[in-house]
């Protein structure tokens, strides 16, 4: 089993990816979002999923774990393939994913193609079952996090459960939350900077 290939990439073409490593070269599936993170010659690390079937031995590859974690966890709904899956993901970054599913939007799915309002449904009901079954017993409260209004304190939850989605914990997130002004910021602005404040 790949967990992640280390290499140059070799070529780029839509959804697919060349990643020489040391003169053996793979061919990765990957989204767009994946693919608007590489240029052609640059040395890259990509996270891998795969797809075995009868007939085939397919890769995918990541530019980060969080985006490889939402498609493993569409591949478990029952109807999506790694074609919709990558097609999902190509249009949607891993916390508006996450988001989408935690408030039940399933038009924010259906922008991706392939995906009809029958799968997108399928893929809240059974994707959201197991965000809460996974982290029931995380509290993704803030302690000592003043808020301007319960619709701020709702987003800031609302962020922090799609970061717990992400593999972020409490103590990942806190630092960074204490230094962002969330009063009037939507759950998704909450979580862009959220992660902004991390890498810097």
């Amino acid at each position: 089993m790949f967990y992640h290939l280390e290499g140059n990439i070799e070529e780029i073409r839509e959804n697919l990816v060349v990643l020489d490593c040391r003169g053996l070269g793979f061919a990765l599936n990957a989204t767009l979002n994946t693919i608007s993170k590489l240029k052609l010659g640059d040395k890259a690390k990509l996270y891998i999923a795969e797809a075995i079937g009868e007939n085939n031995f397919d890769l995918y590859g990541f530019a980060d774990k969080s985006e490889k974690r939402c498609f493993e966890m569409l591949l478990s709904v029952s109807g999506v393939g790694p074609k919709a899956a990558v097609s999902i993901l190509s249009h949607s970054t891993p916390d508006s994913l996450a988001l989408a599913i935690m408030n039940d939007d399933a038009k924010a799915l259906t922008v991706a193609p392939g995906i009809g309002k029958k799968i997108a449904q399928r893929i809240i009901l059974e994707l959201k079952d197991k965000i809460a079954k996974e982290f029931s017993s995380i509290d993704v409260s803030v302690p000592q996090m003043p808020v301007a209004s319960a619709g701020g304190s709702s987003n800031v939850t609302d962020a922090l459960t799609a970061l717990g989605v992400l593999g972020y914990t409490s103590a990942d997130v806190a630092p960074a939350l204490k230094k962002i002004d969330t009063a009037g910021m939507s759950a998704e602005e909450i979580i862009k900077a959220v992660l902004k404040q991390m890498v810097n």
